[in-house]
C-alpha cells in the first residue's frame, strides 16, 4: 500500500492531462509481497556508492541499472535546490511539473546568452511543457514512497531513493523483469520521451553506459563506480511502451542525422517578411559544400528551454540554427540542411562556413549539461564532421564564445555560450578524438587539458546575480591567465572585455583543448605565454599543459601583424560588377614583434557568401547566392580566448 499524501487540486488536473496527451501506460504500484521499507532506504551512510546499493536493494531495481540512469542523467552528481532546464532536481533528474511551471527562465533577447534577465513562463508555455512530455517524475516517487517533495528535490539521499521507486514502478507496468535487458522499458519510459525512437536512443546510451561501466568523483565528493556488465537493450522491451509522438513539425522531409539518434525533423521558415525582397528569415539558401566549404561546427547553449527554443526558430523573424537539442534525453530536432546557410555565429564569414548546434541549458549554470544530451551531441557532431570532412579538434569544433567579431565594434557583444561549464575534455573523449600530447620532445607549443570535475579553484561572479561569487564545487574548462606569476596577480586584461572574473568574461580564460606558446618556464609552477597580444601567466602545478605539435606564426620584420575576424577577399577587383567589396576591418588587436602564436589552420578559405534577396533572386543583372573568392592568404591562429585570422604576408611560419 502506497503512502499517501495530501490532494493537490492542481497537480491533479495536470497529471489528468498528462495522462491524457500522453496516452502513457498506466502507473502502478510494484508488486511485492511486501511494501518496499523507504524509511530504510533514507537511513545510513550518505556516500552515494552505498546509497544506490542501498536503493537498489529497497526498490528491487538491479544496482547497475540505476547507476546507469543516473549518470546518463547527472552524472551521479547533486544541484542543491538548482532544478535542471527540465524541472528536473537530483542525482536521479527527478522532475517537478508545479515547480517548472513557477520556474523564471533567463533567457535575455532570448538566447542572449545570459545577462541575468528574468521572464515568466507563460501559461501556455506551461501548457506546452506538459503537453511535450515533461513528466513529473518527482511527484510520481513522492505518491509512491511518502518521501516529502522538499527531500526529494534537494536531499541526494530521498532524490536516489524517489528515483529507484519510479522505475521499478514503470518496469512494473511494463510487465515485470525477468532479465537485465528487460529493464530497457522502464529505462526508456524515464526519459520521459514521448516518442519511441528517443526512448530507444537513451535506453541505449544506459545500457552502453552499463556495458562499459564508469568511474568518477562527484560535483560534491563522492567516488562512484559502475563496473562493467556487458548487456544490450531490448527494442522488443520499449516497444512494449505506449507513447505518443511529440513531433511538433513537419516530417517530410528527413532528419540529416545518424539513423541510431532518431531525430524529429523540425524545419525552420524560409519565408518573406517584409514588402521588399530582402526582407526574409531565418537563413539562407546555398549549396554546400559543393559551393563553399563547410569548416567548423559551433556548439551554442539556448538560455532558454527546449520547447521555447524550438518555438524561437520557427519564428522567420528570429535567427535560424541546424539542430536543437534537449537536455534531459538527449532528443535532437533538426531544422536547417546542412548546405544551407544558418544565422547563429553573429559572424557572417564563419556562419557561412559552419553548421550550429543549439544545446538546452544556461551557460552560468553549466552543471546541467546532461551526459545523455553530450553523448547525443557527439554522435551528431561525428556524424557532420565525417559527412563534410570537418577535422575533429578544438580549432574546428569549437564554442560560440571562441567566435571573433567581423569588425571592431562587435567583438565586446559576441556570445561567450557555453560557456566555463562545457566539458570539452569530456567531450572529444566521447568524439574519439581525446585532447592528449602529441610529441615528447622539448616544444614550444602546449595545449592546455586541465581535469575538469577537480578543477573547482577559479573564481568566478555573476552566475546567479551581479557580483554574487559562483559555486566553488563545480569544475571548470579553463585556466585562469594572470598579469604576473602570481595569483595575487590581476587577471591579464583582454585589449576589449578587461580582466574580470565575471562568469561572462571570456578575456583571461584559457580553455581546454586551446593552443599556445610558452615563453618562460623558469618558475616551477608559472609558464609564461603569449596571450592576446601582451605577456601572460598560468599556474600549472599539476602539468595541466601538454606537449604539442605544429607550426607558430609571428611578424614579419618590422610589422604589427593584424588580428582579423574574417577572411574575406580584399581586392575591389576579386568582386563582380554591382556587387560592393567588403570592408576588411582588422581587430583592436596586433601581435607585437617577436610574439608567436600556434598556427590552427594554414588552408583558410578566402570568400565571401553573397546572399541577399528572398530566394536567391538576381536584381539588376546581379546573381545572388554565390560564392566570391579571393586570392589573398590567410591563416588561422589561437590568438586569445578565441580564434582569428591574420594575413599570410604579415607573418612567418615555422615550426614549433
Amino acid at each position: 500500500m502506497r503512502l499517501s499524501r495530501p490532494h493537490r487540486p492542481a497537480l491533479a488536473a495536470a497529471g489528468a492531462l498528462i495522462a491524457g496527451l500522453l496516452a502513457a501506460v498506466p502507473i502502478t504500484a510494484v508488486a511485492s509481497a511486501s511494501e518496499p521499507d523507504w524509511k530504510a532506504c533514507l537511513e545510513g551512510s550518505d556516500d552515494r556508492q552505498a546509497v544506490f546499493d542501498r536503493a537498489a536493494e529497497t526498490s528491487g531495481v538491479p544496482a547497475e541499472v540505476l547507476l546507469a540512469v543516473s549518470y546518463m542523467e547527472s552524472r551521479w552528481d547533486a544541484h542543491g535546490e538548482a532544478p535542471s532546464t527540465s524541472g528536473g532536481y537530483g542525482p536521479m533528474h527527478l522532475t517537478d511539473l508545479p515547480a517548472l511551471a513557477e520556474h523564471t527562465e533567463a533567457h535575455p533577447d532570448p538566447l542572449g546568452k545570459g545577462d541575468g534577465s528574468q521572464q515568466e513562463r507563460t501559461p501556455h508555455q506551461r501548457e506546452e511543457a506538459i503537453r511535450l512530455g515533461e513528466v513529473e517524475t518527482l511527484r510520481t516517487a513522492n505518491d509512491i514512497t511518502g518521501i516529502p517533495v522538499a527531500d526529494l528535490r534537494e536531499d541526494a539521499v530521498a532524490n536516489i531513493c524517489g528515483g529507484a521507486a519510479v522505475l521499478a514502478d514503470y518496469q512494473e507496468a511494463a510487465g515485470g523483469a525477468e532479465t537485465l535487458a528487460d529493464w530497457s522499458a522502464a529505462v526508456g519510459r524515464y526519459s520521459g520521451a514521448a516518442d519511441e525512437a528517443t526512448a530507444l536512443q537513451f535506453a541505449r546510451q544506459v545500457f552502453a553506459t552499463l556495458s562499459a561501466g564508469e568511474s568518477r568523483t562527484t560535483n560534491d565528493g563522492h567516488r562512484v563506480t559502475l563496473a562493467a556488465k556487458p548487456v544490450a537493450v531490448s527494442k522488443e522491451a520499449i516497444g512494449r511502451l505506449e507513447l505518443a509522438d511529440s513531433s511538433t513539425g513537419s516530417t517530410a522531409a528527413e532528419p540529416e542525422c545518424p539513423t541510431t539518434l532518431g531525430c524529429e525533423s523540425l524545419p525552420a521558415p524560409y519565408a518573406q517578411t517584409g514588402d521588399t525582397i530582402g526582407d526574409y528569415g531565418n537563413h539562407d539558401l546555398a549549396n554546400r559544400p559543393d559551393e563553399g566549404s563547410i569548416d567548423y561546427i559551433i556548439i551554442h547553449d539556448t538560455e532558454t528551454s527546449y520547447n521555447g527554443t524550438v518555438r524561437l526558430v520557427q519564428d522567420p523573424t528570429y535567427l535560424g540554427w541546424h539542430y536543437t537539442l534537449r537536455s534531459v534525453d538527449g532528443h535532437v530536432a533538426h531544422h536547417i540542411p546542412g548546405k544551407n546557410i544558418g544565422w547563429h555565429a553573429g559572424n557572417w564569414y564563419v556562419n557561412s562556413h559552419s553548421i550550429g548546434l543549439e544545446h538546452e541549458g544556461y551557460a552560468a549554470n553549466g552543471a546541467w549539461y546532461t551526459e545523455a544530451m553530450y553523448q547525443t551531441s557527439a554522435s551528431l557532431v561525428g556524424y557532420l564532421a565525417a559527412k563534410y570532412d570537418v577535422p575533429l579538434d578544438r580549432a574546428h569544433i569549437i564554442g560560440h564564445d571562441q567566435i571573433q567579431g567581423v569588425a571592431p565594434a562587435n567583438v565586446a557583444g559576441m556570445h561567450w555560450d557555453p560557456g566555463p561549464y562545457w566539458d570539452w575534455s569530456h567531450y572529444f573523449d566521447l568524439l574519439r578524438s581525446p585532447i592528449k600530447p602529441d610529441r615528447h620532445s622539448r616544444s614550444q607549443i602546449w595545449t592546455v587539458n586541465q581535469d575538469f570535475d577537480t578543477n573547482t579553484g577559479n573564481v568566478m561572479t555573476g552566475c546567479t546575480a551581479a557580483g554574487v561569487p559562483c559555486p566553488s564545487d563545480r569544475g571548470t574548462n579553463f585556466v585562469n591567465v594572470y598579469s604576473a606569476p602570481s595569483t595575487a596577480a590581476p587577471l591579464l586584461p583582454d585589449t576589449v572585455v578587461g580582466g574580470s572574473a565575471r562568469v561572462s568574461n571570456w578575456g583571461p580564460r584559457l580553455a581546454a583543448g586551446q593552443k599556445v606558446v610558452v615563453n618562460d618556464r623558469t618558475r616551477s609552477d608559472w609558464w609564461g605565454i603569449w596571450f592576446g597580444g601582451k605577456q601572460g601567466w598560468i599556474q600549472n602545478p599539476d602539468d595541466v599543459l601538454l606537449p604539442s605539435d605544429g607550426k607558430v606564426v609571428t611578424p614579419k620584420a618590422g610589422v604589427a601583424a593584424k588580428i582579423y575576424g574574417t577572411a574575406y577577399p580584399t581586392k575591389a577587383s576579386d568582386y563582380p560588377e554591382g556587387v560592393t567589396p567588403r570592408t576588411i576591418a582588422p581587430l583592436q588587436y596586433t601581435i607585437p614583434a617577436g610574439q608567436k602564436y600556434v598556427l590552427a589552420d594554414a588552408d583558410v578559405p578566402t570568400d565571401y557568401y553573397k546572399a541577399n534577396n528572398f530566394n536567391c533572386a538576381t536584381v539588376g543583372g546581379v546573381p545572388d547566392c554565390i560564392v566570391i573568392s579571393g586570392d589573398t592568404t590567410y591563416y588561422q591562429i589561437w590568438f586569445n580566448h578565441r580564434i582569428a585570422y591574420v594575413m599570410a604576408d604579415d607573418v612567418t611560419v615555422t615550426d614549433g
